[in-house]
């Protein structure tokens, strides 16, 4: 049984996001089995909720002996925002400090913080530029997230940007329209 987590932009808006867009309104309907399209190494998900980010690409390597995840890359765009919001999970073991770093041919984060670890990994959890999220859709075929263990010692873990710039666009354009049916929040009961 595969499971799906919850779109990266329903969780940013309980956390991050819903910092930057006061008027989002958190999942109001349980989620239920995503909409799921493969573009290339990716899968655009839409999930049957109202979610001013309904819709993410979704990317996930395991590995080949456990079958336990090694690296997920989830990217869910925010058109109320026109902003994009990325996870990032890698295993534990990490140097929470140092962060990671996403590398392709032509472009190089800043070093990327964590924001949480639990028991099944560690999580970059933020609102990423749309001029980062361009500079990935125009690089080669790979990527690379550096990460740093805790004893100091770098680690690449490789993804796959193929399809990337096409599995954004389909998500983007999802995203807008599932959104323009999204229940706006109601206001704030005003304090007593």
């Amino acid at each position: 049984m595969r499971i799906f987590p919850l779109p990266l932009g329903a969780c940013l808006i309980g956390g991050l996001a819903a910092l930057l867009l006061a008027t989002a309104a958190p999942a109001q309907t349980a989620p239920g089995r995503p909409d799921v399209k493969e573009i290339g190494d990716w899968s655009v998900r839409c999930f049957p909720m109202d979610s001013p980010s309904p819709c993410d690409m979704y990317e996930e390597l395991d590995n080949k002996d456990s079958h336990q995840r090694v690296l997920s890359v989830s990217l869910a765009y925010i058109p109320k925002m026109d902003r994009h919001a990325i996870q990032i999970s890698v295993p534990l073991g990490v140097a929470l400090a140092k962060g990671l770093v996403i590398q392709t041919d032509n472009f190089t984060s800043a070093a990327l913080h964590y924001r949480r670890c639990d028991r099944q990994g560690c999580y970059v959890e933020m609102v990423l530029d749309n001029a980062s999220v361009e500079s990935l859709a125009k690089s080669g075929a790979n990527a690379r997230v550096r990460i740093v263990a805790d004893g100091g010692k770098p680690f690449d873990l490789r993804f796959s940007l193929n399809g990337f710039a096409a599995a954004h666009d389909a998500m983007a354009a999802q995203a807008r329209e599932k959104a323009k049916d999204a229940k706006p929040a109601a206001p704030a009961a005003p304090a007593k």
